[in-house]
């Protein structure tokens, strides 16, 4: 078995250990090179919301605000909404990339972190686009939605492949496409965990870790470590490779969310 260990921030030495080593001894291994990936991995992260003002962030004032360090997003009774509203950085337009960023939403939120997504100039502050979903009731949060599009590419739990659609040139194909809030031509190749099952690794109420992996067609989305969906978009008619990152609130009653530690890496 070999050992990781970071001491003072010297290199890393490896150790190997022969003879047998109990089950208590395995598990503090295990968590030692844990913690060595973890810091690793943080490696090429840059914070893209300074924590203390909106700036390299564009969206209504009515609805985005920093507070106590982070940046939160709140609907209520005299600012009801009409359409989904976004808060959209504008530092670039990233195409393959990792961002970590954690979140805490109330019980009736709604929300979500749009990337890969185009400006919609007929509605304000609105973004079209692939989602990572986020909701209070935790009946979303984890899958892929594709904002104003495609709807639902994957669900919790679900790896799967979406295809091209069979006449992509007939008007108002991609709504003919969309049955129950889901996008139609997609395949379910393989089951990441059950719904249900997922759903115990996601704090109500409190503090959540998002991860993205967006390379390619390639959509990995993480919730604290756990991958929640997995998609792999051949729909060559309607991905993108490229757009605008943003967070959103949404329709519905008065909500609350707040993100901090918004972090990018460019792949």
């Amino acid at each position: 078995m070999k050992l990781k260990f970071i001491f003072m921030g010297m290199p890393v030495a490896l150790f190997v250990l022969t003879g047998m080593t109990s089950c208590k001894e395995k598990k503090t291994n295990d968590a030692a090179e844990q913690i060595v990936e973890t810091i690793s991995e943080d490696d090429g992260f840059k914070q893209i919301f300074d924590g203390k003002t909106l700036a390299d962030w564009k969206g209504d004032p009515n609805y985005w605000r920093v507070e106590n360090g982070n940046l939160v997003g709140e609907v209520t009774p005299e600012t009801l909404l009409e359409n989904n509203t976004f808060i959209v950085w504008q530092g670039d337009r990233p195409d393959n990339f990792e961002l970590k960023l954690e979140f805490k939403i109330a019980e009736a939120g709604n929300s979500g972190i749009n990337y890969r997504s185009e400006v919609i100039d007929t509605i304000p502050n609105a973004l079209r686009g692939y989602q990572a979903d986020i909701d209070g009731r935790i009946s979303y949060t984890g899958q892929n939605y594709e904002e104003k599009k495609r709807a639902t590419l994957a669900y919790r739990g679900e790896k799967v492949i979406i295809n091209s659609q069979d006449n992509p040139d007939t008007p108002g194909s991609i709504r003919a496409n969309v049955q129950n809030n889901c996008w139609q031509s997609r395949e379910i190749t393989a089951s990441l965990g059950a719904s249900d099952s997922l759903k115990t690794k996601i704090k109500s109420e409190d503090w959540n870790e998002v991860h993205l992996v967006i390379k390619g067609n390639r959509l990995l989305h993480y919730v604290n470590g756990i991958l929640m969906s997995d998609v792999t978009d051949n729909d060559a008619i309607n991905r993108k490779f490229k757009g605008h990152l943003g967070v959103q609130v949404h329709v519905g009653p008065p909500m609350k969310v707040e993100y901090r530690n918004i972090r990018l890496k460019n792949l």
